[in-house]
């Protein structure tokens, strides 16, 4: 069997579609894997170092709003489609997953053409335009969410690496905790904006250091490696540990008792199925989809929800210290997260593209899978390296444009 998966643009795309192969090769190591990318985006430096097939097709920007660029969409997308197409016909799909974002509407245009099978997964609560075009070719429509408003939609979650969706952080605190050269016992909070970091998070940090030391707090501080946070350490009080970027993101879950972050939708996924409550402050640009993607988990009791402009030092010590300094709070808290995270969405969906493709899953998959999950967990118990550490495989251009064909039912789909 072979699989086109199509999630090119930002990282909220790539992981997952990254995970989704991952789930895929476990499931069985003979399926062949092609992921469709372009050049604008992280395509190129986030998808070849995992050891993939990375095919490149022309960008074409999708309109958040209707405007006059929308009119000019479909001439726009004739050639990005045909290159899709060729890509899909060339490696002879079996099926085409894609999960939005510039790559995934030329795909999902293109499997039509082929009369391939589609899948669609949508992460955030808000659906993007590629994944609304993509749900009226297909009957196999997925969601990260069961907030999303999306017709016939199966929820499934967000499939998440193995050392994440298999960690326990209680079993783990100790060994997280000294990896970072935390203090075992004192109360910790993890702050991440991504891996561009976030200005805001990282003021009220800075501006809140003295309190936190007050109040005997640590703090495990992912600050982005495009900023510069500069904290003076006192020998005598609770470590502050500030590093541009963490790569080991399952040790810093498993170090914290209750995080700061951002909205996108991996990040809310993963601090769900870990079960760590969160102070979630939104990125407040675009069409407000990280609001929106952590309000479920805020209105089951796993987390906090503040704007960015509310989030100042004084709403800092007032709300996050006394919320540090409450174990019992915390407890419900991580326990109400817990219950809202889903832990399996990759087995899911592998499932669903098998289903998709008419293909039975091999019957071993469930074995492989453990043993997968445990040889990623020993690794993983070595010295922290780069999570790209498979050998790079080389992007290829796919810009030819394929033979037209007529626009007709993909197999297996029913257009709605």
């Amino acid at each position: 069997m072979h699989v086109v998966i199509a999630g090119g643009g930002s990282a909220g795309h790539i992981e997952p579609a990254l995970n989704t192969a991952d789930a895929l090769r476990r499931a069985d190591p003979s399926i062949g894997v092609t992921m469709l990318g372009t050049e604008k985006g992280l395509d190129t430096k986030l998808i070849p170092p995992r050891g993939y097939d990375l095919r490149l097709i022309p960008a074409v920007p999708l309109p958040r709003k209707p405007s006059g660029a929308l009119l000019s969409l479909p001439a726009r997308l004739l050639g990005t489609v045909k290159a899709a197409q060729r890509v899909i016909t060339d490696v002879d799909a079996d099926v085409v997953i894609g999960f939005g974002g510039y790559v995934a509407l030329p795909a999902y245009l293109a499997a039509r053409r082929a009369r391939r099978p589609i899948v669609v997964h949508e992460a955030n609560v808000r659906p993007g335009l590629a994944n609304r075009v993509g749900a009226r070719f297909t009957d196999h429509v997925l969601t990260g969410s069961p907030a999303v408003p999306m017709r016939g939609a199966t929820c499934v979650g967000m499939p998440l690496r193995p050392a994440i969706s298999t960690l326990d952080r209680a079993a783990r605190r100790a060994e997280a905790r000294k990896a970072f050269g935390l203090d075992p016992e004192r109360p910790t909070l993890l702050v991440t904006g991504g891996s561009q970091g976030a200005r805001r998070l990282n003021d009220t940090m800075q501006s809140s250091v003295r309190k936190l030391r007050e109040a005997g707090i640590q703090v495990l501080h992912s600050y982005g490696d495009k900023n510069a946070v500069s904290i003076e350490q006192d020998p005598d009080g609770p470590p502050y540990v500030a590093r541009p970027f963490i790569d080991r993101m399952d040790l810093a879950y498993a170090a914290a008792d209750l995080a700061m972050t951002r909205g996108g939708m991996m990040t809310c996924s993963e601090l769900a199925a870990v079960g760590l409550p969160s102070v979630y402050v939104p990125l407040p640009i675009g069409n407000g989809e990280q609001r929106v993607n952590a309000t479920p988990v805020v209105q089951a009791g796993g987390g906090l929800l503040v704007d960015d402009a509310a989030l100042t030092p004084d709403w800092f010590a007032a709300n996050v210290l006394p919320l540090l300094l409450d174990p019992q709070r915390l407890t419900e808290m991580s326990q109400a997260a817990g219950r809202f995270g889903i832990r399996d969405a990759d087995d899911k969906i592998v499932d669903l593209i098998f289903a998709a493709a008419g293909k039975q899953r091999p019957a071993a998959r469930a074995e492989a899978a453990a043993s997968d999950e445990q040889a990623e967990q020993d690794e993983q118990d070595e010295p922290a390296e780069s999570a790209a550490s498979a050998e790079p495989v080389s992007a290829t251009a796919a810009t030819e444009p394929a033979a037209p064909t007529e626009p007709s039912k993909p197999k297996g789909t029913d257009p709605r």
